[in-house]
Order: C-alpha cells, then sequence, then structure tokens
C-alpha cells in the first residue's frame, strides 16, 4: 500500500470512532465483549473480513488485523490462531482435510519471524508465504506491487 493510501485509510477510520457522539467505539467494545462471551460459552467462533466497498478492508492486513483484534477482546494468541484457522475449518466440516498444520493435510502456511504465540503483533513480520506448495518471499511481493495497490 501506497503511504498516501496508509495515511488515508487511518485518517478515515480515525473520524469514524472519534466522531463527536459516535456509537462505534462503545460498539465496538460490546462486540469484542460478546466474541469473547460467546466463545467461552462453547460458541464456535470463526474469523473473516467483511469487506464493506468503503475501503475499511485490505486485503491480507485485515486478516493479520483480526487476529490481533481477537487478542485484544482477550483471546490468548494460540486461541486467536486457532480462531483465525482451524475454527473455519471445523464450521465447514473440513477439518480433516484443513485448519492445522498435519500429515497429509492441505496446507498453505507462512513463515513469521518472531513468536506470535507470545507476541501477537509478531503476525505482522512474515518472511515467506507458502501458497499451493510455492513458497513467495514477502519482501519481494510488496515491493512488485509498491505504487500501485490503494490506487486500482
Amino acid at each position: 500500500m501506497t503511504s498516501d493510501a496508509r495515511t488515508q485509510y487511518l485518517i478515515a477510520r480515525s473520524r469514524a470512532s472519534d466522531a463527536k457522539n459516535s456509537p462505534w467505539p462503545v460498539a465496538f467494545q460490546k462486540e469484542m465483549q460478546f466474541e469473547l462471551a460467546f466463545s467461552r460459552a462453547g460458541g464456535l467462533l470463526m474469523a473473516g473480513t467483511d469487506p464493506t466497498g468503503n475501503g475499511g478492508v485490505l486485503a491480507g492486513f485485515g486478516g493479520q488485523r483480526e487476529v490481533e483484534l481477537l487478542v485484544e477482546a482477550g483471546f490468548t494468541p494460540i486461541e486467536a490462531v486457532h480462531i483465525a484457522t482451524m475454527n473455519g475449518a471445523e464450521f465447514l466440516g473440513a477439518s480433516d482435510r484443513i485448519g492445522s498444520i498435519a500429515a497429509g493435510k492441505q496446507a498453505d502456511l507462512i513463515v513469521i519471524q518472531g513468536d506470535p504465540s507470545t507476541s501477537i503483533n509478531d503476525i505482522e513480520k512474515v518472511e515467506t508465504v507458502f501458497k499451493d506448495g510455492l513458497g513467495y518471499n514477502s519482501t519481494k511481493l510488496i515491493e512488485s506491487v509498491r505504487g500501485s495497490v490503494g490506487w486500482r
């Protein structure tokens, strides 16, 4: 994402939450409390971004931020990653094929510099992405689209 696109995104997000008498900050905190209570009561909470058309969901980054927000809501980093991976597979009835790392399962993987199980912000330190068995260097991928993401 270009630095201008990032700045505009952050300004728009800030305006939405800081507007005088805005109900969104309170509603957001209640939603986080609800998600934690729902899961603790045995509900199957899943992760996934929901594009709204206003540019509030950024491909790739939205999923990372969602895992971080789950931790902010009170989940452990391990629980948050499980919600983002295995819970969706369980809901789809496909946990025998996807959702976790095991011999014989399909998996797209990321290699992270750091340990998100102890510091969830390390989830942003992606070094390599494995998709369909091929490894992609994250830095090179981001550089290859520099200047075009956020403009199309």
